[in-house]
C-alpha cells in the first residue's frame, strides 16, 4: 500500500471504537468495554463517519443498526483488529508469570466461563488467563491459543476433544412470570418471542421448538432476534419476552432469580455438546510452568463441567 493510501486510513482509535460498538450493537455497552463515556464513543463514531463521509450506523429508539457500508467496514475492521491483537500477544511472548489463553464463543464466554473464572483465580493465583471471546473457529495450530471450547455434534468433535456437557433447553422469562406455564402455541400466542438469529441451529429457533412438539407455526405477537445468545438472555431478564433457555449456560440466572422457567426442561432437542480442545503441541518437559498452568486450568474446567451436568 502506498504512503498516500496509508495516510487516508482513519485513526486506529476511531476504528477501535466503531468495532466495539459493532460487536455489542450498543453504544452503552461499548463504552463500558472501552472504559469511556457514551458521549466519547458517540463522538468517535461521528468522527469516523465524517472522515469517511459515509453514514455507518442508523440510530433508532434504544437500538442501532449497520448501514450496508457500516456492515462491510465492521467485518473488515473487526477481523483486522483481532488479527492485530493476536499477533501482538504472540510477539509479546510468555511473561514470567504463567499465562494461558482459552477461546470460546461470545455466548459461552459471557454466560459460562466468566461467571466461574474467579474460582480459578482464587485456586491458582499464580496463573494469568486470557479469554478470547470469538465466534470464529480457530485452526488447532493457531498461534497464541492453548485451549478452546467448541459447540458441535460428537461426530464433528476434533480429535482429542473432551466432552464437557450437553445442552438442555427450557423456556425462560422475567421473574414476574413465576409459576406460569407457557409451553403451547395457544399460551404463547400473545407473547413476544426472543430468538438467536443464527443459521444452522434449528433447535434454538422457535420454528424448530414448535415443530419438535408437533405444533404448527407460532402466532406470537412478534419476534425479536439477536445475533449473540447473551443478548437473548439479557432481553429475557429485562422482561422483553420469552426465550429458549440453554439450561447449562443460564443456571446461575435461574438460581438467583433473575430468570424463571415457564416450561419443562428437554434434553432431546439439541444434538450438540460442549467440548474442550487442546491447541498446539504438548511440551516435552513436564516441568514447563506453562504446561502446568494449562493442566491446572483443564482440571478446573472439567470439574466445573461435572458440577454443571449434575446441577
Amino acid at each position: 500500500m502506498s504512503e498516500k493510501l496509508l495516510k487516508q486510513l482513519p485513526s486506529l482509535e476511531l476504528l477501535r471504537g466503531f468495532v466495539a460498538v459493532g460487536r455489542r450493537m450498543s453504544i452503552t455497552q461499548a463504552a463500558q468495554d472501552l472504559f469511556l463515556t457514551q458521549s466519547a464513543v458517540s463522538k468517535q463514531i461521528r468522527s469516523l463517519e465524517d472522515a469517511l463521509d459515509t453514514v455507518l450506523l442508523v440510530r433508532g429508539h434504544r437500538s442501532i443498526q449497520f448501514t450496508a457500508a457500516g456492515e462491510h467496514l465492521f467485518q473488515s475492521a473487526d477481523s483486522a483488529l483481532r488479527q492485530m491483537q493476536d499477533t501482538l500477544d504472540f510477539i509479546a511472548g510468555q511473561r514470567q508469570r504463567s499465562t494461558l489463553t482459552i477461546t470460546a464463543s461470545i455466548g459461552i464466554t459471557a454466560l459460562w466461563i466468566l461467571p466461574r473464572l474467579l474460582g480459578f483465580q482464587q485456586r491458582c493465583p499464580e496463573v494469568d488467563v486470557r479469554v478470547a471471546a470469538d465466534n470464529r473457529l480457530h485452526a488447532p495450530n493457531a498461534p497464541g491459543i492453548d485451549l478452546a471450547i467448541r459447540y458441535c455434534a460428537e461426530r464433528d468433535a476434533p480429535p482429542g476433544a473432551v466432552r464437557l456437557f450437553g445442552e438442555t433447553l427450557v423456556l425462560v422469562a422475567h421473574p414476574s412470570r413465576q409459576g406460569e406455564r407457557l409451553d403451547t402455541p395457544e399460551k404463547l400466542a400473545g407473547e413476544v418471542l426472543l430468538e438467536l438469529d443464527l443459521p444452522h441451529r434449528p433447535w434454538l429457533h422457535w420454528h424448530g421448538w414448535f415443530a419438535a412438539r408437533g405444533f404448527g407455526e407460532s402466532t406470537a405477537r412478534r419476534m425479536l432476534r439477536y445475533n449473540q445468545y447473551d443478548q437473548v438472555v439479557q432481553a429475557a431478564m429485562a422482561g422483553q419476552g420469552i426465550a429458549i433457555g440453554r439450561l447449562e449456560l443460564i443456571a446461575p440466572m435461574l438460581a438467583d432469580g433473575r430468570l424463571v422457567t415457564v416450561s419443562e426442561a428437554d434434553t432431546r432437542l439439541c444434538p450438540y455438546s460442549y467440548w474442550l480442545l487442546r491447541f498446539g503441541e504438548v511440551a516435552a518437559r513436564n516441568d514447563d510452568p506453562r504446561e502446568a498452568a494449562i493442566a491446572q486450568f483443564t482440571q478446573w474446567i472439567l470439574e466445573e463441567a461435572r458440577l454443571c451436568e449434575r446441577g
